[in-house]
């Protein structure tokens, strides 16, 4: 015979919606269900959701939150999606061994790429900052260079070096990696050859991550006194190309490539601003006046005048 307990409304709605979270949760293998979801008749979802906020708020006692627990109640669903991002993520790196994917990127048929882009946006890990920094320390578990922005260069940039380190441990020598020899899809060999040319544009910390590996800039041929024309500027002129190059870079490696339009402006990782798309059109005016190197730079990342002609 029910007790006077059981006949009281809330405890029968309780007792429903155990139910009903069984039911679910033997069917489809968990209890992460949709907000409004119906399981027979009974709104499982927005039972759930009351569950939570009870749970939350401390308006739940131990015992309903032992029961919910034994049925394998999702109490924080944001957080659960994180995880199931996180495990992609670590499959990513798996095989990899970078968590420096490109956007297109997908593990576990997740769009991990995405994912990750996301997440190194400002925010991206959330607004509560203790659970942005359990979730920046969880991606620094598999990958300490989770975010390369954080140590000034891009997210491409790291992956060719990673992929570098790699080839290296594997028995490579630096003296074979040459234009054409792939990783993963990713030509490391023209990479590591622009990197020996332009080492001394490169941040401190990129040419001390390349010294570590024996990289070295490329030697210059010895000039005459006189500069010939469209020699590479010196001092802040050269200084403000790079700048450009790099934002242009980190531009395309967000968008998937392409030139921006003349109004874009690229926010760089130290906080300024780059007028990228003026800055695009201002090389263009005064390509007569670009060095050889300058112009591969700019044809590398896209830019289709400054490719040589036929």
């Amino acid at each position: 015979m029910p007790t006077p307990t059981d006949t009281k409304p809330a405890h029968r709605n309780w007792r429903r919606g155990l139910e009903a979270g069984l039911r679910y949760r033997e069917r489809e293998g968990g209890l992460e269900v949709p907000y409004d979801h119906v399981e027979g008749a009974y709104p499982l979802g927005r039972w759930l959701s009351d569950q939570r906020r009870a749970f939350r708020t401390g308006q739940m006692s131990g015992e309903r939150a032992a029961e919910l627990e034994a049925l394998g109640i999702v109490w924080d669903t944001a957080d659960a999606g994180f995880e199931r991002n996180l495990g992609a993520a670590r499959a990513y790196y798996e095989l990899h061994g970078t968590l420096a994917a490109p956007r297109h990127a997908t593990a576990l048929d997740v769009a991990v790429g995405q994912w990750l882009t996301n997440v190194r946006r400002p925010g991206g890990l959330g607004k509560d900052p203790v659970r942005a920094e359990r979730r920046a320390a969880a991606l620094a578990a598999i990958d300490e260079d989770w975010n390369p922005a954080e140590r000034g260069w891009t997210v491409d940039w790291q992956r060719h070096q990673a992929y570098l380190a790699q080839l290296l441990a594997e028995g490579a020598r630096l003296s074979a990696i040459v234009p054409g020899v792939t990783r993963h899809g990713e030509d490391v060999g023209r990479w590591l050859t622009t990197q020996r040319r332009d080492f001394d544009r490169l941040t401190e910390g990129q040419r001390a991550r390349l010294a570590e590996l024996g990289v070295k800039k490329t030697p210059r041929a010895r000039q005459t006194p006189a500069k010939p024309a469209g020699a590479v500027p010196a001092g802040r002129g050269a200084a403000a190309f790079q700048t450009g190059i790099q934002a242009l870079a980190q531009y395309r490696e967000r968008e998937g490539g392409g030139v921006p339009g003349r109004g874009h402006v690229e926010e760089l990782p130290d906080g300024s601003s780059h007028r990228t798309g003026v800055w695009v059109v201002n090389q263009k005016q005064r390509r007569e006046r670009l060095a050889p190197e300058q112009l591969a730079a700019l044809a590398e990342l896209g830019v289709e005048w400054a490719a040589p002609g036929p």
